[in-house]
């Protein structure tokens, strides 16, 4: 049977190099837009935080940056805690909220389609973190169709 003879990895070991970037580092061009849209739940998977990052990256470059909570999206923009509302009831509760507040910090929009709010989730606007926009299911298409008709690069983020 053959030997693993090498020292185990230790904190503070680097694994691959993550220095190295192979593309150009794309800016926005002035007046640049962009959408990142969410029809995906809270807490099911990883994609609503890592797209958040990815928003808040494209932010970052340059770009005029929004998201749209749409379908079961509205869930990762409703207050949440335990025992009292923004406690942390484990490592990582507050992760989608601490995310969305950074953005809007940052100068990123935040839309919230009011109908999967009330008629599928059951929550009020008085439920969304704050600085969220609430909108009419009306204006989910038109929101994307605005981004579309400026050339916005597009994020369309489903896991449903």
């Amino acid at each position: 049977m053959p030997v693993v003879d090498i020292p185990m990895h230790k904190s503070g070991d680097f694994l691959v190099d993550f220095e190295q970037k192979v593309f150009e580092d794309v800016k926005a061009d002035p007046g640049e837009k962009a959408l990142v849209t969410f029809h995906t739940v809270a807490f099911e998977g990883s994609i609503g935080l890592v797209n958040m990052l990815q928003a808040t990256r494209l932010l970052r470059k340059g770009f005029e940056t929004s998201i749209l909570l749409y379908g079961p999206g509205v869930t990762l923009g409703v207050q949440r805690g335990f025992p009292k509302l923004g406690d942390e009831a484990f490592p990582g509760h507050q992760n989608f909220t601490n995310q969305l507040k950074k953005f809007m910090e940052e100068g990123g929009k935040v839309y919230c389609c009011r109908f999967a709010l009330q008629a599928l989730y059951g929550h009020g606007e008085a439920s969304l973190v704050e600085g969220i926009v609430p909108i009419s299911p009306l204006d989910v298409l038109d929101v994307v169709l605005l981004h579309r008709k400026a050339g916005a690069f597009i994020l369309d983020t489903w896991t449903l």
